[in-house]
């Protein structure tokens, strides 16, 4: 696979990430690509994005997107059959990872026509692909979209998320980054209890990519926070919630629940 280009795009709509999640993100590509290479974010909200960043408007959908207890669906809108005047692969990258190595390979990877996601390691049973990191043709997944168009909220019941909607169904199926390459912070770099009290999460050499799904982002990593929202507290303040009756869950969700600011983060999570 040899394209001069390296297309890389994202989306981002409503208001939970703003425009610094978007220039983040493009700072972080810049820094590990070899050019050319573009960044186009598909958006219903270009205000404050840096000059360098493509802003388009989101692609148009035929229906209402459901709305269900798990899994959003949004990123569907990038299944279209084009997308402003990208053709050929591109490479999807959520707004919430960290970038922590050079990207070229994921352009060089495969076949053009592949359908290549990053695996899911939360659901070891299950053949499940991630599309924090996904990289796809233009317009080869219109077929999903197709298809969900038809029955949107019955498809959303019945796969719960839309990374095993695309997993299971891709014209052609799909295949899988290198292990080494993605990791899921959360399943992998996250140290257990009691380690997690101790040690901070820890990174590979070999990964490029550190994606955050759930709600554990990577400013709550940077601040030693598992729960958007809750306070980051010490070690030993978060013993002492164990049993003072200021824990949300289990004794040992609430152990297990704890990580230390992880520096690291910071150093890859900036423009």
């Amino acid at each position: 696979m040899d394209h001069s280009v390296k297309q890389v795009i994202c989306i981002n709509w409503g208001t939970k990430y703003g425009a610094e999640y978007v220039n983040r993100l493009y700072g972080m590509v810049a820094r590990n690509i070899t050019p050319p290479f573009t960044f186009t974010c598909f958006t219903d909200n270009a205000h404050g994005f840096r000059p360098e960043v493509s802003a388009v408007p989101l692609p148009e959908l035929s229906f209402e997107l459901p709305i269900t207890k798990k899994g959003i669906w949004p990123k569907c809108r990038l299944w279209s059959e084009g997308l402003a005047d990208l053709t050929g692969p591109v490479l999807f990258l959520d707004l919430d990872l960290v970038v922590t190595g050079n990207l070229d390979a994921f352009f060089s990877f495969g076949d053009p026509d592949d359908v290549i996601l990053a695996r899911n390691p939360s659901n070891p049973l299950e053949r499940l692909g991630q599309t924090s990191v996904y990289r796809f043709p233009v317009g080869k997944l219109l077929p999903l979209l197709e298809r969900f168009a038809l029955s949107p909220l019955e498809i959303a019941e019945e796969y719960k998320y839309e990374q095993r909607y695309v997993t299971r169904n891709a014209p052609g199926g799909v295949r899988f980054w290198p292990k080494p390459w993605v990791l899921h912070f959360r399943q992998q770099c996250r140290r257990t209890f009691p380690l997690n009290f101790f040690k901070v999460s820890k990174l590979s050499d070999t990964s490029k990519l550190v994606i955050f799904p759930g709600d554990l982002n990577p400013q709550d990593a940077i601040d030693g926070r598992y729960h958007e929202g809750e306070p980051a507290l010490s070690a030993a303040e978060h013993l002492k919630a164990t049993f003072n009756g200021q824990r949300q869950r289990s004794v040992y969700a609430h152990l297990r629940h704890f990580i230390l600011p992880t520096p690291w983060v910071a150093e890859y999570w900036k423009e």
